[in-house]
């Protein structure tokens, strides 16, 4: 197979990864950041090329696109699906993913559990909020944060104020959520590839902090989840069209809640914590892709020619 990993940067740990683990399954794979291709779209064709230059045919991507440039990464990603390439997650997961209420809009249709939440931009009805979220303290989150950026604890009405007073200030659209104290600094990811969870891990807060992101100093301890939490995270990355996802659960005092889904999930922690070969995984579910997809006979190159 011809693999291409939409990556900004070839260096990082994930892409590395993925990079050597594909090769050492025999196949050739590039790295190519997104915001280097161009898109090319005329009457009777859509095509993509780097630097005025046609790209290789690929028989699949496996996109790794951040919040950073999530529109235009998600216009790539859209070309390579409509000419028929296999892709990993597609765009309009990778959208949901990315945007916390549509996220747990679409958990909350399927019946999943998920921690009580409000989207709001009236201060107005903020007291109303706060009770439906159990008061203070409560978590302030921006809509399109990552990696815990964006993420705050309110311990008074008076601090859900002034937060959200500002972030509104600065044009940032917030969610107010339920704290879950049980939590207590902790959360699950579990990594779903292909439907089943690969890996887990529970992410511990340091000291004096409140996020268990471990871009925040967290510690990542390996974990065998119980069947419950294995099944609403399957469950979750099913419903969210991804293939491979990282599922962050709450340990709630009735059970297991999502609060994100993250489609481009770092493999660092993970491996490094449970000492799983994750990437081994997501390559040997690419490879099932497109062996479904030649079977069912839809395999399709895409049209890759040079800008004129």
């Amino acid at each position: 197979m011809r693999i291409l990993v939409l990556s900004r940067n070839g260096s990082l740990y994930s892409t590395n990864r993925l990079v050597r683990s594909a090769r050492a399954r025999g196949h050739d794979i590039d790295v190519v950041d997104p915001l280097e291709l161009q898109l090319v779209v005329a009457k009777g064709r859509a095509t993509l090329a780097l630097a005025g230059s046609p790209l290789p045919v690929y028989h699949a991507v496996i996109p790794r696109i951040g919040a950073s440039i999530t529109r235009y990464g998600l216009a790539v990603v859209r070309q390579f699906e409509e000419a028929g390439v296999v892709v990993a997650n597609g765009a309009a997961s990778i959208a949901y993913a990315h945007d916390k209420v549509r996220t747990l809009q679409l958990l909350q249709r399927h019946d999943l559990a998920v921690p009580r939440t409000v989207c709001t931009r009236s201060l107005a009805g903020l007291p109303a909020a706060l009770d439906t979220v159990g008061g203070c303290p409560a978590i302030v989150k921006l809509l399109h944060g990552s990696q815990g950026i964006g993420t705050m604890i309110a311990d008074t009405p008076q601090a859900v104020f002034s937060l959200l007073e500002t972030l509104w200030a600065m044009g940032q659209e917030i969610v107010l959520q339920e704290y879950i104290r049980e939590s207590g600094g902790r959360d699950v990811r579990a990594f779903v590839v292909g439907g089943k969870v690969v890996a887990a891990m529970r992410r511990v807060a340091r000291p004096g902090e409140f996020r268990s992101n471990l871009h925040r100093g967290g510690r990542g301890d390996p974990l065998l989840l119980p069947a419950s939490y294995r099944r609403l995270a399957t469950r979750a990355a099913r419903v969210a069209g991804l293939e491979i996802c990282g599922v962050d659960l709450l340990e709630g005092k009735k059970g297991p809640l999502v609060v994100e889904l993250n489609s481009s999930p770092g493999l660092e922690g993970i491996e490094q914590a449970t000492g799983i070969d994750v990437a081994h995984s997501i390559v040997a579910r690419v490879e099932t892709l497109w062996r479904k997809r030649r079977r069912a006979g839809r395999v399709a190159a895409p049209r890759l020619e040079p800008l004129h």
